[in-house]
């Protein structure tokens, strides 16, 4: 008899989360493998959090989160991208909304729309609950457009998942093919649900977003990208009252509340410039573009910081087996995507391992 549910063999380990324990086995590898910022906390929002814990800021909050938070982040997105938001709560990360939302939404075979190559967790979050993943193949351009999207859609379909900019390949879908699937969403009357938590980390044109262009658009977005508050579990969801509400009930049994601390730490964060770190990050794509160019396939990415090159001989798998041996951490691009074809690298790190790292794999890449 097993004491395992039936559900857990609809998902896999990580194949990331096997890498960075790899890492910590290796003796200083050149590893691109971390999608994780490569600057700490800001000062002030770390002056902030400790003076929360010290004047007794550490029981829990409503579980929708604090006032002022909600308020901050309703503030932000009029003041950047033009559009009223509403219905905030505060979540435990992206990954806590995420999870929020499916289980709020996904009933057994409900179809649910997702971009080839894809953030690892939706996949394996809506096989979980019983729902049907559904892939829109969007190689070699990894441009997503309302063409490609309907094509894909059922009687069955309920949600699309929208992620921009992208993990893994950076890319960034523009404001022209947004209103086109925003209209597509309203004609089919499908859910939206748009992981935005790249949305700080733009490098060509002005950042946009799909809220405020179809009224069924639930938000994620959160601060472990553009404030590295990566081990502070601090996200934000909003949207149509009626899923917020339910995610809000789910949240009281599971999660009950963002930590606390961390919520006053992100009022602070969402007034930080990013100016300085997203310049620094163009420079890190573009470090890291031209040096593979001319010995991978590659797409510049226009966002985030991932570039997704195609593996020399077309078997990502092998590719990074064999960088593995040669001391290089990188994410086979079959964790992405129902393809083999690619590879991960986050350029989340500093110039002198981009540029040990483009020396090793165009060294690399001449073997195959």
């Amino acid at each position: 008899m097993s004491y395992i549910a039936e559900r857990m063999s609809r998902i896999d380990a990580s194949g990331i989360r096997k890498v960075f324990a790899l890492a910590d086995k290796m003796k200083n590898p050149i590893n691109l493998s971390i999608g994780q910022p490569d600057y700490d906390v800001d000062e002030v929002c770390k002056e902030v959090a400790i003076n929360a814990i010290k004047s007794g800021f550490n029981s829990y909050t409503q579980t929708w989160g604090i006032e002022e938070l909600r308020e901050a982040v309703q503030e932000y997105y009029q003041t950047k991208f033009g559009v009223k938001i509403s219905n905030v709560m505060i979540t435990c990360g992206v990954t806590g909304g995420l999870l929020l939302a499916l289980l709020a939404t996904v009933n057994p075979e409900d179809e649910v729309l997702l971009i080839d190559p894809y953030f690892v967790m939706y996949k394996h979050l809506v096989n979980l609950l019983g729902g049907k993943p559904v892939l829109i193949d969007t190689y070699p351009d990894f441009h997503l457009t309302a063409e490609r999207i309907e094509s894909a859609i059922t009687e069955k379909t309920k949600i699309l998942i929208l992620n921009s900019p992208s993990n893994p390949a950076g890319i960034v879908i523009s404001e022209e093919d947004l209103v086109k699937i925003a209209e597509l969403a309203k004609k089919h009357k499908l859910l939206i649900i748009s992981d935005e938590i790249y949305e700080s980390l733009y490098y060509e044109g002005k950042p946009c977003t799909i809220v405020g262009k179809y009224d069924q658009v639930l938000l994620l977005n959160g601060f472990s990208k553009n404030a590295a508050m990566t081990g502070w579990r601090i996200g934000y969801a909003a949207g149509p009252e009626d899923i917020i509400q339910q995610m809000n009930t789910l949240q009281q049994y599971t999660f009950v509340c963002a930590p606390s601390f961390a919520q006053k730490a992100a009022v602070q964060a969402l007034k930080t410039d990013m100016t300085e770190k997203v310049n620094a990050y163009r420079r890190k794509r573009d470090l890291i573009y031209e040096g593979l160019k001319d010995n991978f396939n590659v797409v510049k990415p226009k966002g985030a910081f991932y570039i997704f090159p195609e593996a020399p001989g077309g078997d990502g798998d092998e590719f990074v087996k064999k960088a593995i041996e040669n001391n290089i951490l990188i994410i086979p691009g079959s964790v992405f995507s129902e393809r083999k074809t690619h590879f991960r690298i986050s350029y989340a790190a500093t110039d002198e391992t981009i540029k040990r790292g483009v020396e090793a794999l165009n060294k690399l890449a001449k073997q195959f």
